[in-house]
């Protein structure tokens, strides 16, 4: 399987597992990379000296291409970049941020860009400031996201009609099936996150990956728009924001319940009830917990049988 992003990042595979903050470390980003994937480190939970001690094991554990993932939002920003230039990572994925901030300065130390998009507007400011490929998100896609609500079948031959450099597409895949519908749309790769959560190698805690394969259709949400637009699972945190809602609560009384730390609580530490568990719509289609190579193995034995199945006719 060559294209042009599997000759961009050296990659046997056009499938990238996603740096999700909790749920990214050095173990699946490994993992991932050496079956075939490209494995990302979730930077935006990591402490500079936490990701220096990530990126060392996974270039102990890989000999293959692996990257970062930097959400341009989070403090210490100017640390974490140093720290990837000086521990010689060579892909770095970009988020939550103007791309024109880091862009040029990280080509110019010799690094691959990448930087994620929700919408059609923002992937072709991110071609113009430079960066390598787009990968460009939908509304299913847990944690984090855009505040437009485009599906990913509408966002990607969008995109695609506009934009010049390799696409990556994103939110709500977690098969091969529905990585073949994306690539027939225009994109040159996936990137999946929620089904690499529920995988043995996730940081996340084992409840909340038994939380993920338990979930159903109907069970995840797209909320707080007012801060930062982030899709979670409905619990007793959720409801309770619900309830802010109808009370008519302002940002600084979201912000207030919100507080600090509350993603680590529930992905990382396992608190199910007053914890945020950030996941995508698919985790309704998540059904077991099994390796990081079992995942990607899987995903292109499916999308060779759903080739196959293509070229049938279907009436």
């Amino acid at each position: 399987m060559t294209n042009r992003i599997t000759e961009l990042f050296n990659i046997k595979y056009p499938l990238i597992q996603a740096g999700m903050i909790w749920n990214s470390g050095w173990k699946l980003a490994s993992a991932a990379s050496n079956a075939g994937a490209l494995g990302l480190l979730g930077a935006g939970s990591m402490y500079p000296d936490v990701l220096r001690e990530h990126i060392q094991k996974c270039k102990k554990a890989t000999d293959q291409p692996f990257g970062v993932n930097v959400p341009m939002l989070y403090p210490n920003i100017e640390e974490i970049m140093d720290i990837i230039v000086e521990e010689g990572v060579k892909i770095v994925f970009t988020s939550a941020g103007n791309p024109k901030t880091w862009t040029s300065w990280l080509k110019e130390r010799g690094i691959t860009v990448v930087h994620v998009v929700s919408s059609v507007k923002f992937a072709l400011k991110a071609q113009e400031a430079g960066v390598d490929a787009v990968v460009a998100e939908g509304f299913e896609a847990g944690g984090h996201n855009g505040r437009e609500e485009t599906t990913t079948l509408t966002l990607i031959p969008m995109v695609k009609e506009h934009l010049k450099i390799p696409l990556i597409a994103a939110g709500g895949i977690a098969t091969g099936d529905a990585m073949l519908a994306v690539m027939i749309l225009g994109a040159d790769a996936v990137q999946v996150g929620s089904r690499f959560v529920a995988s043995v190698e996730a940081s996340s805690h084992d409840a909340f990956k038994n939380v993920v394969v338990d979930a159903k259709e109907g069970d995840t949400h797209l909320t707080l728009k007012e801060l930062a637009p982030v899709r979670l699972i409905k619990n007793k945190f959720y409801n309770e924001l619900q309830a802010l809602y109808q009370k008519g609560a302002s940002i600084e009384d979201l912000k207030a319940h919100l507080g600090r730390a509350r993603a680590k609580r529930g992905m990382f530490e396992g608190d199910l009830e007053d914890g945020e568990l950030e996941i995508g719509q698919i985790a309704g289609l998540i059904h077991d917990i099994k390796p990081a190579a079992q995942i990607v193995e899987d995903m292109i034995c499916e999308f060779h049988e759903a080739q196959d199945k293509a070229k049938m006719p279907f009436y």
